[in-house]
């Protein structure tokens, strides 16, 4: 018998003390097939095609945006009218985006201008190694794909040497490196013939070579950088995954994973991959796009139901990650409200800035069902908040969800050096991510 004790105080410990015999080679199973995906999926357009594809050999086909944003619907045995079971999740992550005319040449150098996406700290893209992906249409209406291959020269914003850098020094963070400045340099040898702009002619033709384009071709262009190389084991135990992205391409492919490996289940589960979170959502591709209504009023009105009677007996996690404690940087955080490394994804009330603001703020009959959806499948989870309260904060697409007056909770994987050309995550947190939204597509 439990005694007062073992009853009554809460008793957070690792997930790995959890886990059943062989589910610890499953968790690293999935984190090779996750850092697959990674690689797979520098950019949303990248994400979309993978998941199309791995939808497709599952027989599923895909609702997809403009290549940016994606919807899976997996039939339960429900009629629409009982309602879905959603996982929604963003595939976009701070990157540097080029500018519609970006190359130009100088003092020897060819030069692209970009202005950066979502909310980064410019100077972890300094002096680092960068690859171009995007998608170039060129003057004929043909699609190029622009993605390097694994031989291919990386690109780089310069850095001021620290030999140099004591004006650099005197500044504030937010001053010392102007979103203006982050140049990438692509080439310094002139072409041979004469005249001027002989480095940019030299790059411009690299790009006619490799992709048909000319510099014209900008114009119908979406470029960015983003970091070069691949997702790696972290850590000397190789227990973490290093790489860029994490946010929220794990959420995501957790989302896209459980719902492939998803049966017959009773009620519809949908998986969202979404566009432009970083930014707030908006856009055709973000999650305040009618897009998504669109799509699931088409599947609702094949039954003769209304979608907004499907929508209020609907049931969504909101799948996005939060921070992990991080025992370098303590006074941003609750130690006791704050998610931890190695103890299962996070569930979150409310998200927001000072007074919750922006946060749908999930009541608590959605918590207690979130519980017993998780404790059910015996899934090793934590709840917390994105920092001290007024030292920061952020959002989701929760309330995006929750203005569609569907119950929604954030549900997702707690992560190191978030925003970071390098986001580091818990293979186990990974893993049990993926078991809290398989969960939630098999509710009964």
């Amino acid at each position: 018998m439990e005694n007062a004790r073992d009853l009554l105080i809460r008793k957070p410990a690792p997930a790995y003390g959890r886990l059943k015999d062989g589910e610890w080679e499953q968790a690293l199973a999935y984190a090779e097939d996750y850092k697959r995906f990674l690689d797979a999926g520098k950019t949303e357009r990248d994400c979309v095609a993978e998941a199309a594809f791995q939808a497709e050999k599952h027989g599923l086909s895909a609702h997809i945006r403009h290549g940016k944003a994606l919807i899976l619907v997996r039939s339960g045995r429900k009629p629409l009218s009982a309602g879905l079971r959603i996982v929604a999740a963003h595939i976009d992550a701070p990157r540097i985006d080029l500018k519609p005319y970006p190359l130009y040449e100088k003092d020897g150098f060819a030069l692209l201008k970009t202005h950066y996406y979502g909310g980064i700290k410019k100077y972890h893209w300094l002096a680092a190694p960068l690859e171009l992906h995007g998608i170039v249409y060129l003057r004929d209406g043909r699609a190029v794909k622009v993605a390097p291959d694994e031989n291919e020269p990386v690109l780089f914003i310069s850095d001021v040497l620290p030999h140099l850098g004591a004006d650099q020094a005197k500044k504030k963070l937010s001053e010392a490196f102007p979103g203006e400045n982050l140049n990438v340099t692509v080439g310094s040898v002139p072409d041979p013939e004469e005249g001027g702009d002989r480095v940019k002619l030299a790059v411009l033709s690299i790009l006619h070579r490799r992709y048909g384009m000319t510099e014209h071709d900008f114009q119908s262009a979406e470029l960015c950088l983003v970091p070069a190389g691949n997702a790696r084991d972290a850590g000397l135990d190789g227990s973490m995954i290093g790489a860029y992205g994490h946010d929220d391409r794990s959420c995501a492919y957790a989302a896209m994973r459980a719902l492939l490996d998803t049966s017959k289940p009773e009620y519809t589960g949908v998986c969202i991959m979404a566009d432009k979170e970083e930014i707030g959502s908006e856009g055709i591709t973000g999650m305040q796009s009618a897009y998504f209504d669109t799509v699931l009023e088409g599947l609702c009105a094949a039954e003769g139901t209304q979608l907004r009677t499907c929508y209020q007996n609907s049931f969504c996690f909101s799948g996005d990650v939060t921070n992990a404690f991080d025992p370098n940087f303590p006074d941003v955080s609750d130690p006791l409200n704050n998610a931890r490394l190695g103890h299962g994804p996070c569930v979150m009330k409310a998200t927001g800035r000072g007074g919750k603001s922006g946060s749908s703020d999930a009541s608590a009959e959605t918590l207690l069902k979130t519980r017993q959806i998780l404790d059910g499948a015996g899934v090793s989870w934590q709840m917390g908040e994105l920092g001290k309260v007024d030292q920061g904060g952020g959002g989701t697409v929760a309330k995006f969800l929750a203005m569609r007056n569907i119950e929604v909770v954030d549900v997702g994987v707690p992560v190191l050096n978030m925003h970071a050309a390098m986001e580091v995550a818990a293979k186990i947190d990974c893993w049990q991510t993926y078991k809290a939204f398989l969960a939630l597509y098999n509710d009964r």
